[in-house]
């Protein structure tokens, strides 16, 4: 029997005792899992140093803040989304319980990634958690400082038997995929993302793929390009690169290729020193494998900037190549690292059929000052998410569904979307042993006339409407008794007299109120 067969028959029996339903008790792992974060900053920032050569500031910006940020969340609304939610009705339905109640889906497998080794890989953990899940975490072993701080410090922290850490390279992943999973959470590349959904499919599990693709970024000739060129740099080489929503290409007309270079070689000075390669908050290549990969794309290609390396350091400088076409190889994969090509089109139209011809991407990014022309590209294209005039930043609103489409993944998280997505959204009916006469049209013998009766009973009812409906009528009931009041009184010449339309008027500002809210 292997260690991961028992890992997951471990969680499997501690999930079913039931302790993960309570609130309270979801509640108490979330604020453990904070205080893992707080108190194991150092080790947190040493492991990621050491995998990735991020600097402190930069690992607590990039991996612990959002994290912190969405267990914050779940704790504050999770009897909010936990909640019964109720749903419009049909007249058969009126006097009945009709809700959703969400429920834990049970035992989860989280196969991180290594380019964010924490957030990445624990954002996940929190929206598992906070639905009631219990989970076996699979961190990257490419990560392999992080991955081993999380095997020897989270296990203090979570319950060890609902949510165990598995290391390990491809075997143990996939001992872990062979066996059943109720969901399985992937971040990565298509390619394994592929084999991932081969494994699920013979349990038919559920899975969320977050993977990755090419996303473009258009710049129109008429924004602030020195505005647009900033923001790129920044989200094109911030981890040198290997975020998996970074720009991957610019697009951009002929006339504007030269200025979009220069201003962002300005920016990589600005942001990187004249020498990138001993700036602290320049990161490296995450091994020689990828280093070597990235070498390989930019064959066949014009530096304009950058382009210098070292080997031994897996050290790339970041890098604009120019004049690339869609033939080039550095057009043929994701690119991951720290190279930004730029492909010359014709305008928008080029640039939207240039993307459309391809597998939709995780992000679109496109800067313009022209709304008309973000709202082109909306309706046009199809992608995870698009972002105008920023990088990245989507990435940070948890009310934003994070995911892919097509060969970019399904499924999503953040926030509520993460709850959501590891919940089962169960459908809630509960009628009364009452009113058979009204029941009994769908009874046979079936006839025209019941059907009649079925047509009008089953129309959904709104019942926030309805409401405001017999609100309205109320309200016009309330008047009319206030004016007939009034009128008699008036004829009383013991009481002053007082004018009808006061009635009217106060009618109509009722009904306006009621209207507006």
């Amino acid at each position: 029997m292997s260690r991961e067969l028992l890992v997951v028959q471990r969680a499997r029996k501690s999930f079913q005792t039931g302790k993960t339903k309570p609130l309270e008790y979801r509640i108490h792992q979330l604020k453990n899992l904070l205080r893992f974060l707080s108190e194991r900053r150092s080790d947190i920032a040493d492991a990621v140093k050491r995998d990735l050569g991020k600097s402190a500031h930069g690992t607590e910006l990039f991996e612990t803040l959002g994290l912190e940020g969405e267990i914050n969340l779940a704790i504050e609304k999770l009897a909010e989304w936990a909640a019964p939610r109720p749903v419009e009705k049909s007249l058969l339905t009126i006097f009945d319980e009709v809700y959703i109640q969400p429920e834990p889906l049970g035992v989860m497998l989280i196969i991180g990634t290594w380019n964010y080794p924490w957030a990445i890989t624990l954002q996940p953990l929190v929206g598992a958690i906070a639905a009631g899940n219990a989970a076996v975490i699979k961190p990257s072993e490419v990560s392999s400082h992080s991955a081993k701080v999380m095997e020897e410090l989270l296990p203090q922290y979570l319950d060890k038997d609902l949510y165990p850490v598995v290391t390990g390279g491809v075997p143990e992943t996939q001992e872990l995929l062979k066996q059943r999973f109720d969901h399985i959470f992937y971040t990565g590349s298509s390619t394994v993302g592929k084999l991932v959904m081969a494994a699920a499919a013979p349990h038919l599990t559920p899975v969320t793929l977050e993977l990755g693709g090419k996303s473009p970024c258009y710049i129109d000739k008429n924004c602030d390009i020195r505005v647009a060129c900033r923001r790129i740099t920044w989200g094109k080489f911030v981890n040198c690169g290997q975020t998996c929503i970074a720009p991957d290409f610019i697009l951009c007309e002929p006339s504007i290729q030269s200025q979009v270079v220069e201003e962002i070689k300005k920016c990589i000075k600005e942001f990187y020193t004249d020498n990138p390669e001993t700036f602290e908050d320049y990161g490296r290549i995450i091994n020689q494998r990828h280093f070597k990969r990235l070498m390989a794309l930019m064959e066949g290609s014009t530096v304009a900037v950058g382009g210098n390396s070292d080997e031994s350091q897996c050290y790339i400088a970041p890098t604009v190549l120019k004049d690339v076409t869609e033939e080039s190889e550095v057009m043929k994969e994701e690119i991951f690292g720290p190279l930004l090509p730029i492909i010359t089109v014709s305008g928008v139209d080029e640039a939207i059929q240039f993307i459309n011809e391809r597998e939709k991407p995780l992000v679109i990014y496109i800067f313009s000052h022209d709304n008309k022309l973000i709202k082109k590209v909306i309706a046009e294209t199809s992608s995870g998410a698009l972002l105008a005039n920023d990088c990245l930043v989507h990435y940070t609103v948890s009310a934003l569904p994070f995911g892919g489409v097509g060969n970019s993944g399904m499924g999503c998280y953040h926030g509520r979307h993460s709850f959501d997505q590891l919940s089962h959204l169960r459908s809630c009916l509960i009628k009364q042993l009452k009113m058979e006469g009204v029941n009994s049209m769908r009874y046979p013998p079936h006839t025209a006339k019941k059907l009649g009766w079925a047509r009008f009973l089953l129309k959904q009812v709104n019942m926030c409407r309805l409401r405001r409906m017999a609100l309205l009528a109320t309200l016009a009931s309330v008047a009319s008794v206030a004016a007939f009041v009034v009128q008699a009184f008036s004829f009383c010449p013991l009481l002053p007299v007082v004018d009808v339309n006061i009635a009217c008027y106060y009618f109509i500002f009722c009904v306006h109120l009621l209207v507006y809210f």
